[in-house]
Order: C-alpha cells, then structure tokens, then sequence
C-alpha cells in the first residue's frame, strides 16, 4: 500500500506538469492562411490513403488503386463530415444571431465523423465499382488507416483550441487560451500575452490514443484471425464507438441533448449496434474473388489459404477424372494441339 500511495507523486514527477495548447492556429504566407486544423485533416488523410494502399497490394491489387478509389471518397466524406456538424450543432450558422455563411468556413472545425464515414463510404463504394475493386475488400483496407487518420484529426482540435473536457489539476491537464475564433489564435492581454482560460482533460488526446490503439488493433486482427470480407471494417464500426461514448461523456463543450444525453452519444450507440450487424451479415457472405495482378500477387496469397488451395485441388481432380472417362480424348492431350483449361475461380484468401 505504500507503494501504491507514492505512485501519483512519482507520475506527477515523470509526466510534464501540463500540455500546452497552441495560441496561434493559423499562420499567413503572404495572403495564403496555413491553419494547423486543415494541415492535421490533410496529413491523416495522406497517411490513410498510404496505409490502404500497402493493405490492398498485400491483396493482389493494382498499385494506385487506393488514390484513385478516395478521389471519390474522400470530397464525399468532407461533404458528409460537414452536413453532419450541420445537422447536429445548427446554432452557430442558422440560430439566432447565426450566420449561414459561417457553414461554409470548414478551416475553423466541425466536420462529424459519422456523415463522413457515412458519406465517404458511398464516394468509395462508387469508387470500387468504377476501379473492379470489391467494396469490402476495400473498407478492410481502409478501417486502420481511417482510425489513425481520425486521431491524427483530433491534433487539429488542440490547435484549435477546442474539444476538452472538465478543468482538472492533473499532471497531463491541457492549458486552454481563450480563442478568438475569426482571427485563429488566443486573445491577448493589454501587454501581448495570451489569456489563459483553465486547465482541463485533453478529451481530443484521449480519443485520438483510443484511435491509434484501434488501428493496432483492427491489423492485429485482419492478420491472426480467418476474417470474412468487410468485417475489419464491421470491427472498427463497432470498436470506435465504444472509446467515443465514455470519452463524449467527458467534454464540457455546449451540445445537444436528447432524453439528458447528448446526441453524439445516442449516435455512437446506434454505430456499435450497425457494426453488430454488419459483422454477421459480412460473416454469411462469400468472399470476393482475388484480382489477378499478372506478377503472381494473387497466386502467392492463394498458396497461403488452405480452403482455397483445397478448393483448386477439387476442381484439378474432377478434370483429371472427367479426362480419364474417354482414353481417345487422354490421348490427344500429347499433342502439338494441346488446349488450355479454363482458369478455376478461386475465392479471396481470409485476412493477412
């Protein structure tokens, strides 16, 4: 018990004795505004994009695949992202003193991550089709990269200066500026100081460290276990609500609330109930046939699934045996004229 009772003044000792927040998240280039909120959104989706693509050539398909699949994806879950925010936090843009034009200033935060998933898998299903890429093949991929892409988000928040929760004197509690929201940065006292409002949770830490922990996750699980199709993704649908609804719960940002619960809770609820079900219906489904690359990519994967090998070596027996019915037509088979057989269809490998 001694023990136990010196270890909050040994953290204390080993972590910092706050995490500072950013006073200013926009800086000019000449006329051109840098916001380190777009900087962070742009980094997590080129890291997404990249990590998907490593994922989908581990499958057998075509390199650049996944760029030309999230030209799609990726406009549609900015549009969702947005429509979303929109939708659940009116206020600011269509309530009183509001200003509808301020729906439009994506820099200054507030994209849902709900209405992109949700629109940006319609862009990526559109996507898979114009590409011949199976859309569960491709969600598989994608549901790490997503996770990271989220928490790498989440970084642009504390340049914000937004997303926290209740004050705290914690060892890890975020110092939070008052923000002056059109300029980018924290307001100033009389002699050029940044004026502090508090010290609170770091609820946009918290998430993206449970962002990061799913992505590891969701690839230790496409790799030890025979997976069907599509359900990494049912996973990652399931998993990231489970974070979000004990972490929503911490923020001390104005929400709003249906039955004393706010919304985004209700919807996380719903989320993990979708990714319920998406796993069982993935899980009765037949999986997507491997692309054929042309270097061997899809022949190296089948080698590695048992099923699949097993379910070539039946249709192998059942020509030799059909062959061996006829001995003229055996016979000929030695000949100058030999004809090839067909290609036998062979069904994706589980998860690598």
């Amino acid at each position: 018990m001694s023990l136990l009772a010196g270890a909050p003044a040994v953290l204390g000792a080993a972590l910092p004795a706050e995490i500072p927040s950013p006073s200013v998240g926009v800086w000019h280039l000449g006329p051109l505004p840098v916001r380190g909120y777009a900087l962070c959104i742009l980094a997590g989706i080129v890291v997404a994009v990249w990590l998907t693509q490593k994922r989908l050539e581990a499958r057998g398909h075509r390199k650049g695949v996944a760029i030309d699949i999230s030209a799609w994806a990726v406009p549609f879950g900015i549009v969702g992202g947005r429509i979303y925010h929109l939708v659940t936090t009116p206020q600011p843009y269509f309530g009183e003193n509001g200003d509808p034009w301020k729906a439009f200033a994506i820099y200054e935060g507030g994209l849902g991550i709900w209405g992109a998933i949700a629109l940006g898998a319609v862009g990526a299903w559109i996507g898979c089709r114009r590409n011949g890429v199976s859309f569960r093949d491709f969600v598989d991929a994608a549901a790490p990269g997503v996770a990271i892409a989220q928490a790498m988000g989440r970084f642009g928040n504390w340049f914000n200066n937004e997303i926290y929760g209740a004050p705290t004197d914690l060892p890890w509690k975020l110092r939070i500026y008052e923000w002056d929201t059109s300029l980018g940065r924290a307001v100033v006292d009389a002699q050029g100081s940044p004026v502090v409002k508090g010290y609170f949770h770091p609820t946009f830490l918290y998430e993206a460290l449970w962002c990061l922990l799913l992505a590891a996750f969701l690839i230790w699980l496409g790799r030890s276990r025979p997976l069907k199709a599509g359900q990494v993704f049912a996973a990652y649908v399931m998993g990231y609500p489970v974070g979000r609804i004990v972490i929503e719960n911490m923020r001390s940002d104005s929400a709003n609330l249906i039955l004393g619960q706010r919304v985004n809770t209700w919807v996380s609820v719903l989320v993990f109930l979708l990714g319920v079900y998406l796993w069982r219906r993935f899980g009765r489904m037949e999986q997507p046939v491997v692309p054929t690359t042309g270097d061997g990519a899809d022949t190296a994967e089948h080698s590695e699934h048992p099923e699949g090998n097993a379910e070539a070596a039946e249709a192998a027996e059942g020509t030799a045996d059909e062959g061996t019915e006829d001995p003229a037509v055996a016979a000929t088979g030695n000949g100058p004229n030999d004809t090839v057989p067909g290609e036998t269809k062979v069904d994706r490998p589980a998860q690598t």
